[in-house]
């Protein structure tokens, strides 16, 4: 039972990752214990990967460190990411990144906290399914009204230009909020499709919000020896301070350390200082021995080698788990083009295994957590009544090799048990939403 607030709370509800994270603890998860599988947590592996550079393991700190940073960040920190982006992104542009166009924050979460608390009032359109964090965020801030945008798995998850324009001009939009490989369909956009996105910002005055966390995670463009096959808006902005694009990105997925919370936005510069003062009161800026860290895993050809090697190990992981989930009778009906999610179809098993939310609970029982489907359904103050992706889940192949094993042999132990028409292990235990369902 949920304890009884003082008075003056709320109950504030439990993203989706959180909440099956704390789910999985009552029943004897704990971090690092190699007897359970996460599929659920929305991490990387984090050790060093074949043909990829060297990870750090200790930083030194000089007394300077102890002092608080600018809010914005360090200089050199924004310096270097500005650095990185014209390198990658933006030769042969006569616009170019500088400092003053990047805001440094302790995390992407924070990093939108700030891009939210900075809107007026606009109506801000997001996709539907998207990012679990994305709903508080959107019901947090009052100053703008988020209007939905729904991607349908009959259209791949996937909008085009002219159908994005016609949502702009008939909703009324004044920014758009997007994850670019999404979150959890693994879909994005890029090339000449998202070149037509930034003209349509730019034709009608809508900012695109572009999350990019996992814009290293692209499986349909493999890098050559001409191309690094990364995605990023920046590619296709005329202007740095006019064109209606910011960007969102950091450490915790590209670079696979999440534990540093280093996150960056990049945008005109009457944006970045909002941006600025928004963490004055929210957050007082990054941690400084990490901002200074962060400086040399952003040098452009580091980026590139280790990039490389990223998509290389997490292709392969992609496809064993797409082999082993088909096998299993486990549809994922749009392969994962980016990010490192499958969002699965659950609806061909048994019942009641064809529902996310019992096919997690039965999977806590063989020790494998994922995320039922319907954590994102994002609905900001629960407007809708109605809710989808009861027959979803998504799956992780973040982990490293010997969990996918372990978790996908726990799920084939699930699935076959339901098949035979044994169950597994102990009698279900009951749920407690009221931390999910406001």
């Amino acid at each position: 039972m949920t304890p009884p607030l003082l008075p003056g709370f709320r109950t504030v509800p439990r993203t989706g990752v959180i909440y099956v994270s704390h789910r999985a603890m009552e029943c004897g998860f704990t971090t690092g214990d190699s007897t359970w599988a996460n599929l659920g947590q929305g991490a990387p592996e984090t050790g060093m990967l074949p043909g990829g550079i060297a990870r750090i393991d200790h930083i030194d700190l000089e007394d300077s460190e102890h002092e608080y940073t600018p809010i914005a960040g360090l200089r050199e920190l924004r310096e270097a990411v500005a650095h990185l982006y014209n390198t990658l992104y933006r030769s042969g542009k006569s616009s170019k990144y500088t400092a003053e166009n990047v805001a440094i924050s302790g995390g992407g979460r924070l990093a939108l906290a700030r891009v939210a608390a900075s809107l007026s009032d606009v109506n801000m359109g997001h996709f539907i399914p998207d990012y679990t964090a994305y709903e508080e965020l959107l019901t947090m801030f009052k100053a703008f009204t988020p209007i939905p945008i729904l991607l349908s798995e009959e259209r791949g998850y996937r909008i085009s230009p002219a159908e994005l324009k016609q949502e702009i001009l008939g909703r009324g939009l004044s920014a758009i909020l997007l994850s670019n490989p999404t979150n959890p369909t693994g879909q994005h956009v890029r090339g000449a499709e998202l070149a037509a996105w930034t003209e349509i910002a730019r034709e009608c005055e809508t900012t695109l919000i572009v999350d990019e966390f996992y814009s290293h995670y692209v499986y349909d463009a493999l890098p050559t020896e001409t191309t690094h096959g990364m995605v990023s808006a920046a590619a296709h902005i005329d202007d740095v301070e006019s064109d209606p694009v910011v960007i969102i990105d950091g450490l915790t997925k590209n670079w696979r350390y999440p534990g540093w919370r280093i996150s960056w936005t990049l945008g005109p510069k009457s944006v970045i200082e909002s941006l600025a003062s928004a963490g004055s009161f929210l957050d007082g800026g990054a941690p400084h021995p990490l901002q200074r860290a962060t400086v040399p895993l952003l040098d452009p050809a580091l980026v590139v080698q280790d990039c490389a090697s990223l998509q290389r190990h997490f292709h392969k992981k992609r496809d064993y788990v797409l082999s082993r989930l088909q096998a299993l009778g486990i549809r994922v009906p749009h392969p994962p083009r980016g990010s490192f999610y499958c969002w699965a179809d659950l609806s061909a098993l048994p019942a009641p295994l064809n529902d996310g939310m019992a096919f997690f609970e039965a999977g806590l029982r063989e020790r494998v957590i994922t995320v039922p489907g319907m954590f994102f359904d994002v609905n900001p103050g629960k407007r809708r009544k109605h809710s989808r992706y009861e027959h979803a889940c998504r799956l992780s192949f973040g982990p490293d090799l010997p969990t996918l094993e372990r978790g996908l042999d726990a799920i084939a132990r699930i699935v076959t048990a339901a098949k035979d028409g044994t169950s597994n292990r102990q009698e279900e235990s009951p749920l407690d939403l009221a931390v999910v369902h406001q």
